[in-house]
């Protein structure tokens, strides 16, 4: 694991789509809109554009590469977002007096992510002079290392011995013959459907820690899933323990995407927020980008490109018409249809080579989860949490009860997440699975829980009831977020379903999310997005450098041989 480091340290957002943002949500966004540009501005007259649509961790991953391999001026790259904050899905925000939020958090891998490493080995960090923000995160991660010692907890308050990952002869079986059969067999089968001769597999401790750490359902695909065990192989035999997990300094949001954005505003980024692209146009005998459709502030424009000019479309996020309550509020759940994927049904109408978002973004109902992020003054509960688990802030992992109806976790990450966060406030993260299940305690959905109603669920599973009352009193805020569509790039899909990067025909458009097909890559992560965005700029310029590749641990003999043993235990 460490090899890595050493080669690559030598190499070396709040609130979007449909948030309905608490106070403390809507104070942070203000002062980063003070700072954003609102208009797409013409660039360098006579010189090649580039048109970036979405202005998360793929997009600002694109603009860099454009800038370092590409050749193009900041100036000549326009990076269109259409809700008031850059970052797409990696996101943080709030205030002391209203509390602190995530959506979600991103897992970071050191011996997987090659390309994020790689391109983050060039970003300067913010907060550590003459360090890259590959060198700050590798830094901080072996000095902060995760071991988790309560991974899963049972009703009665008792942690698990997960050493064994509970396997039947039929799960091995089972497994084994997933990861053997092509990808291309695999179109729309769910996870349950391949394990339906062994229902017991939903039953073990692999499932439960798998299940939990990277969002899985019973109803998920099992090419990704097939896709993971593949990936991930190193994770498998230290499941239990989750000591590949990189972790950042911060959150994500300003331990990744604040240095990158600083970055390319020094080479003179051109930034628009609330940008809405509405509809691309094209010439009818191939892929190619003639005018952008676009609505800024409420005025409408087209966007006519140039013969050299090139369009990079996020086409899906995972995080649209998300929404935040707070501590006496409920999340709505609002599952329109998500705007990304308006735009990219839009333009696969055109040309059905860019795939269908019907199967990513067509059923709320199972790709939703709710994250709630809580705030405290002093560190009562993160001391009762720390006792009870065995983990100081940082060290631990996912801790999930496995009994709870809502399949409810929660991570607590070293102190402060926040940068705003001062000596005695404490924050920490949680999340639940089933959203519509009645609460074992609360006698309701989650989704129709409060912030307070929330972690007053958790306080029962963590039997933490005696100190309900000094827990309550030093909470700042409890902000829960309901996800319509976090799930859903894991849905059951047909191979023609996810675009490739640069589709068949194109000859300046490119497609980049979660939500595209790239060859033996695992989606939901960082990496993906960087990935993409590095196939998109290189390809579309005919870049002749080496893209890092899918390390191929499933083949290592030594890694599937750990494998291997880890499935008879």
């Amino acid at each position: 694991m460490k090899k890595q480091t050493k080669k690559i340290a030598a190499g070396a957002a709040a609130a979007a789509a449909g948030i309905a943002a608490t106070a403390a949500v809507r104070s942070v966004v203000k002062k980063r809109e003070q700072n954003a540009q609102c208009m797409v501005s013409n660039g360098r007259e006579g010189e090649r554009q580039a048109y970036l649509i979405g202005g998360g961790l793929a997009s600002l991953s694109a603009a860099a590469y454009l800038i370092q391999d590409g050749g193009f001026h900041g100036e000549n790259i326009h990076i269109m977002e259409g809700m008031n904050v850059l970052g797409g899905s990696n996101d943080g925000a709030g205030t002391l007096q209203n509390g602190f939020v995530c959506r979600g958090g991103r897992m970071l891998n050191e011996e997987t992510y090659e390309n994020f490493w790689d391109l983050f080995s060039t970003i300067p960090s913010l907060d550590w002079p003459g360090k890259s923000v590959t060198e700050e995160i590798l830094n901080f991660d072996h000095l902060h290392p995760t071991h988790a010692q309560a991974r899963l907890v049972d009703r009665y308050g008792v942690i698990q011995d997960v050493r064994s990952m509970q396997f039947n002869n039929t799960d091995r079986l089972l497994m084994t013959k997933l990861l053997a059969t092509p990808e291309e067999k695999l179109d729309n089968v769910t996870i349950e459907q391949w394990f339906k001769d062994s229902p017991h597999f939903f039953t073990t401790n692999f499932w439960y820690m798998w299940q939990t750490t990277f969002a899985f359902q019973k109803w998920s695909s099992a090419f990704e899933f097939r896709r993971y065990m593949n990936r991930m192989i190193l994770e498998f035999p230290r499941i239990e323990t989750l000591e590949g997990v990189t972790r950042t300094p911060y959150n994500q949001y300003e331990s990744v995407i604040l240095p990158i954005k600083a970055y390319l505003e020094g080479f003179g980024v051109d930034f628009s927020i609330r940008a809405v692209v509405e509809d691309l146009d094209f010439k009818e005998d191939s892929v190619t980008v003639t005018d952008i459709h676009i609505t800024e502030n409420g005025k409408q424009r087209v966007i006519h490109l140039e013969e050299n000019d090139l369009c990079i479309m996020t086409n899906g996020c995972m995080t649209d018409c998300a929404t935040l309550g707070d501590f006496k509020t409920p999340a709505p759940y609002q599952p329109q249809e998500a705007m990304s994927a308006q735009l990219w049904r839009r333009v696969a109408e055109k040309k059905p080579v860019l795939g269908d978002p019907t199967p990513f973004f067509g059923k709320p109902e199972e790709t939703n989860w709710e994250s709630f992020t809580v705030t405290m003054k002093g560190s009562k509960m993160l001391k009762m949490i720390e006792q009870f688990s065995g983990n100081i802030p940082g060290s631990g992992a996912l801790m999930t009860f496995k009994d709870s109806s809502w399949l409810m976790s929660i991570v607590v990450a070293a102190q402060p997440h926040f940068k705003a966060q001062d000596a005695n406030t404490t924050i920490f993260w949680g999340y639940g699975l089933y959203t519509d299940a009645i609460g074992d305690y609360v006698k309701k959905p989650m989704r129709e829980c409060s912030g307070e109603e929330i972690l007053m669920e958790l306080i029962h599973h963590l039997h933490f009831e005696e100190s309900t009352k000094d827990i309550m009193e030093s909470v700042v805020n409890v902000i829960p977020c309901m996800m319509p569509y976090i799930d859903s790039q894991f849905q059951p899909r047909a191979m023609s379903d996810r675009p490739m990067v640069i589709p068949s025909g194109s000859t300046n458009f490119a497609m980049i999310s979660q939500f595209v097909e790239i060859p033996e890559d695992m989606v939901f992560t960082e990496e993906y997005s960087v990935r993409a965005a590095r196939m998109a700029v290189y390809g579309l310029l005919g870049i002749d450098k080496k893209i890092c590749p899918v390390t191929p641990y499933n083949r290592n003999p030594k890694v599937l041989a750990i494998a291997a043993k880890t499935m008879l235990r």
